[in-house]
């Protein structure tokens, strides 16, 4: 299909969209980006905003490897900034475009210069992470959250980190301070709810499955978390009927007796109708994974 003719306007639009909604598709970023600064009066044209598109521009540039551009966007940015901590990251990742080492030495002296740099701080963490230095990234971004507690990204990260090491326990008491920053989302409920069945907490699990789905505020908007968290309320239901006395880490009391069955006869009846739903059907007019989620439900 062919691309609609790209404008000034559009261009403009699409591109300040992106930095609000925080989108990152870079290749159409760069396009865009490409062709507001062909044209004569582009950058004119953004007026404030010339700043922000710039950074906007070469981070997009480094992520498809188009490192000239980048140069070019953070030798305008250096004359307007010299000593703006955002342009010190812009040129931390240009470094890391190049030499992982070499950024690591950039972000370590520069945080010793400005140990409250947030960002380069962060960019240092991703650094050590690429570097498959387990460890000590785990030990600075417990520093970092020490410093910056209400850093939401921080504690996913981590939670993330420890899942990686088989650190269950410790995940989900990463995963609790993002629940206490962010107590309405249903994502990280659902995180939650996972990592504890992954830790074998079966009625820990089904806690916050149950409560992934009570913080969904539409069906059509979650659809897709609610069908993970219904899933998993299936499974936990299935689990304890099998085993009613199953330890809990947590010392979470585990759901018994008619309640618990209501709530598997419900998880089988919701599975059953979101794989029964027209809204679900391809055009070939099959509902995917249908057949083997209805058998799995024994159906």
């Amino acid at each position: 299909m062919a691309q609609p003719t790209l404008t000034l306007s559009s261009a403009l639009s699409d591109l300040s969209t992106a930095r609000v909604r925080a989108h990152r598709d870079s290749n159409e970023i760069v396009r865009k980006g490409l062709f507001v600064l062909e044209q004569k009066n582009g950058l004119k044209a953004l007026g404030g905003d010339i700043w922000d598109f710039l950074e906007q521009l070469t981070i997009a540039a480094l992520d498809i490897g188009q490192v000239e551009l980048a140069d070019d966007c953070i030798a305008r940015l250096e004359v307007q900034f010299p000593k703006s901590p955002r342009v010190d990251v812009l040129r931390g990742m240009r470094i890391e475009a190049k030499d992982l080492g070499l950024a690591l030495e950039y972000y370590e002296h520069t945080l010793e210069n400005d140990e409250t740099n947030v960002a380069i701080w962060k960019r240092l963490i991703a650094v050590l992470r690429q570097q498959n230095k387990t460890e000590r990234c785990v030990k600075e971004l417990v520093t970092f959250l020490d410093t910056f507690y209400s850093d939401l990204e921080g504690w996913l990260e981590l939670a993330d980190l420890y899942a990686s090491l088989n650190l269950y326990t410790r995940s989900l008491q990463a995963l609790s301070h993002a629940l206490l920053l962010a107590p309405q989302n249903p994502f990280h409920a659902l995180r939650f709810a996972e990592t504890a069945y992954t830790a074998n907490d079966i009625p820990l699990a089904l806690r916050y499955y149950l409560r992934t789905i009570e913080l969904i505020d539409s069906e059509e908007d979650g659809k897709e978390t609610g069908r993970r968290a219904w899933f998993g309320v299936k499974l936990c239901t299935s689990h304890l009927s099998r085993t009613p006395n199953l330890p809990s880490e947590s010392n979470t009391l585990p759901v018994q007796g008619k309640n618990l069955a209501a709530l598997e006869v419900l998880a089988t009846e919701r599975l059953s109708a979101a794989y029964s739903s027209t809204a679900n059907t391809k055009p070939d007019g099959k509902v995917p994974g249908r057949k083997e989620v209805l058998k799995w439900l024994g159906q």
